[in-house]
């Protein structure tokens, strides 16, 4: 066994339900006041206080129409639907903490690389460097129809599109500006040096910017970059460019391999592969004893609907409604059709059945990675998780809220830190340093990104 430290981010979205359908009605489940911003207050002081690492906010830029054939599900589940802007809530969050750290989704599909440069560096000043980007291509192909597109782009062009996208940024946050161009001389009232500014000049296949970036650099440059891709080309783009990685699949041997592969074809391309953090998603019900956990999954479960994750696992067009209890995912998928391409990326068992995941998508203790217990039996399987799958943290999904959170804080967390493998505290300044070490605040020198550098690091 090892005794490195476990990294722990929650898992949200501002949204009715997120991966807990039915449980937004759980009379104690205050998830529903998303909009208020008080409630973002609220969670934000809570993680601070169980010293995690950061809030990880989901999005999608469409309603899910896959299962269904119609948005009827999502919206009658309230499942990613309605949600508001997350980049938004960050400011919020990060006016009552010092420590926590923020990660955001953003497609590189749907919003010019300068945009996104400009608010990431934006959040990066405000937060004093505790941001991270979430890089997506978006999957949902309402998306497409809702950012003025005919159809969605192919899989192969989002990515193509992607790692252009990731050269234009790396341009502006680490080219731009040179670290000491900023002078703020009021004597000879010169702010910055004008010879230290740069245009970028990219001139691509999807893309022409000039530049200088607007903002002057932020205490990180580059915000942390994660990727969630379980396509081969999302596992290329996440050993190029990540530095934390949500790991997926639906058997725990795929969790194992995927963590594996990553960090070997990482250090194939010549990054450190210690340098990229593997998180899974874990659910957790903690109480102080057995039956009292025992209990809270029972009325967890009475409330669970499987329609909502139905039409969560198939909004990218697959409609499984349409088919027979009987009927194989395996021969749906070499039928293809829409959301068959996505689907097929999630290693399904051979021989699972429609029914098979209609059975397992109302059941919460049939998640992986999934555990119900005291204190200490919560912690015994958080160890074993890691160090049998070689993942270094993970992503905290919710049944409720705050009690999800509060519980594992309360019960999980002191148990975790007396064995040594949680924080007792914070003691890093931005959200890289939690993850490679204090003073490691900008890109390390073997992320292509560091390419882009000029003049003094």
């Amino acid at each position: 066994m090892s005794h490195r430290q476990i990294h722990f981010c929650l898992l949200d979205m501002p949204t009715v339900s997120h991966n807990n359908y039915g449980l937004w009605a759980h009379p104690t489940n205050q998830h529903p006041r998303y909009r208020d911003m008080d409630y973002w207050i609220d969670v934000a002081r809570l993680l601070e206080r169980g010293k995690f690492d950061a809030i990880f906010f989901a999005d999608v830029l469409a309603i899910s129409e896959g299962y269904g054939g119609t948005p009827d599900v999502a919206l009658r589940e309230g499942m990613h639907v309605p949600n508001i802007d997350p980049f938004l809530i960050i400011p919020v969050m990060a006016s009552v903490t010092r420590h926590l750290g923020f990660a955001v989704t953003s497609s590189t599909t749907y919003e010019p690389p300068f945009a996104l440069a400009r608010r990431m560096s934006t959040l990066d000043h405000l937060t004093k460097g505790r941001v991270g980007w979430n890089v997506v291509t978006s999957y949902l192909p309402g998306a497409a129809k809702n950012f003025g597109l005919d159809d969605q782009l192919s899989h192969d062009e989002r990515y193509a599109r992607a790692e252009e996208y990731m050269e234009v940024v790396y341009k502006l946050w680490e080219g731009s500006w040179e670290d000491d161009a900023v002078i703020d001389d009021r004597a000879r009232q010169i702010y910055a040096d004008p010879t230290k500014v740069h245009r970028i000049d990219h001139k691509g296949t999807y893309y022409a910017v000039q530049g200088p970036h607007l903002a002057e650099p932020s205490p990180q440059r580059t915000p942390v970059i994660f990727q969630a891709g379980s396509s081969q080309q999302g596992r290329a783009f996440a050993a190029k460019h990540a530095e934390g990685v949500f790991v997926g699949g639906y058997t725990y041997d795929v969790l194992g391999a995927y963590v594996e592969d990553l960090k070997g074809s990482a250090a194939a391309i010549g990054r450190n592969p210690d340098q990229i953090k593997t998180f899974a998603m874990c659910h957790i019900i903690v109480s102080r004893t057995e039956a009292e956990a025992q209990a809270k999954l029972a009325d967890f479960t009475a409330l669970t609907r499987a329609d909502g994750h139905l039409a969560h696992r198939f909004g990218s067009g697959m409609d499984l409604s349409k088919y027979p209890r009987s009927e194989k995912i395996e021969d749906i998928i070499a039928r293809g059709g829409p959301g068959a391409e996505h689907i097929a990326r999630y290693p399904f068992p051979p021989g699972t059945t429609v029914g098979d995941v209609y059975d397992e998508a109302g059941r919460i203790d049939r998640k992986r990675l999934f555990i119900a217990g005291t204190g200490i039996q919560v912690a015994d399987q958080i160890e074993a998780w890691v160090d049998e799958f070689g993942v270094d943290g993970f992503l905290l999904a919710q049944n409720v809220t705050p009690g999800t959170v509060a519980d594992f804080i309360d019960l999980v967390v002191p148990e975790l830190q007396r064995r040594g493998r949680y924080r007792l505290d914070y003691a890093e300044s931005t959200l890289r340093e939690r993850f490679l070490g204090v003073g490691e605040k900008r890109l390390p020198a073997s992320h292509p990104g560091a390419a882009f550098r000029k003049g003094k690091v």
